[in-house]
């Protein structure tokens, strides 16, 4: 079974850290309503929804993807970019401890989850203004023992590498061309978003099915030309936070088997 950890929008989600978009006025009871979506599309979708508890201190504590990695053998605690998030992973490793061995990243690293692309035994991570060097070389050393190889990538021009690219099927990513390089990403393919939607490459793969943003419509139809049956939610408030539909969810599967996430070739 599939586990997706989750927490709601809190209340001064307006106060988010902001990098790449203008501030603009936010309507928490709709990013509220917008979440409660999400969840019931990931629950219909046969995922287990694991709520961690509220922070409604912390404005983007509802993006709990940049707090963890979780690999089959282990969950990797992060050490957020911003430092107004660096107090969101203490409420969330107790919940992952329930399912894998957890290691952390430590100072003076910084990690957001959000510039992890996992493909296989691949750990691409995204070089940005919240992941650094010092993180990249801790996150190799831990691990390698569990047999993966972390890769660098540059990007340019958004937040975090998967708003750049996501996976969305076996050997296939979701691409804007125009903030990272798909060669990058040996023996993979790409499909790249509509040129007018540079923020549509966050996708969120779940078995067979493509979770992707309502108001990306003209990448929806490449993705379903693809043979992928995707899903829209609407989260076109949290977009307002530079997040995406990877962002509010931690989903892994409930035992450490190594039988293919969910993936499947469209």
């Amino acid at each position: 079974m599939l586990i997706a950890c989750t927490r709601p929008p809190s209340p001064r989600l307006a106060e988010c850290e902001l990098t790449h978009l203008e501030r603009l006025p936010f309507d928490v009871a709709r990013a509220e309503a917008e979440h409660a979506s999400y969840l019931a599309t990931l629950e219909r979708l046969g995922v287990k929804i694991r709520a961690i508890p509220a922070a409604p201190e912390f404005p983007d504590g509802v993006f709990v993807e940049d707090t963890a990695i979780v690999l089959d053998e282990v969950a990797v605690i992060t050490r957020p970019g911003a430092t107004s998030r660096r107090g969101e992973v203490s409420s969330v490793a107790p919940v992952l401890a329930e399912y894998r061995e957890l290691v952390r990243i430590e100072a003076p690293g910084t990690l957001d989850g959000g510039d992890v692309l996992v493909v296989d035994r691949t750990v691409y991570v995204g070089r940005s203004t919240r992941s650094n060097a010092p993180a990249i070389e801790q996150l190799g050393t831990l691990l390698k023992p569990h047999g993966y190889r972390v890769v660098p990538v540059d990007f340019e021009g958004c937040l975090h590498l998967k708003s750049a690219v996501t996976r969305i099927a076996g050997d296939l990513l979701l691409v804007n061309p125009a903030w990272v390089d798909p060669a990058r990403f040996e023996g993979l393919g790409a499909l790249a978003v509509d040129r007018d939607e540079p923020q549509a490459a966050n996708a969120l793969a779940v078995g067979p099915t493509v979770v992707h943003p309502v108001h990306h419509s003209a990448t929806r139809a490449r993705l379903e030309a693809r043979g992928l049956r995707v899903i829209p939610v609407d989260v076109t408030e949290l977009a307002k936070a530079e997040a995406g539909v990877t962002c509010c969810s931690l989903l892994f599967r409930e035992t450490g088997t190594r039988a293919p996430l969910v993936f499947h070739s469209g």
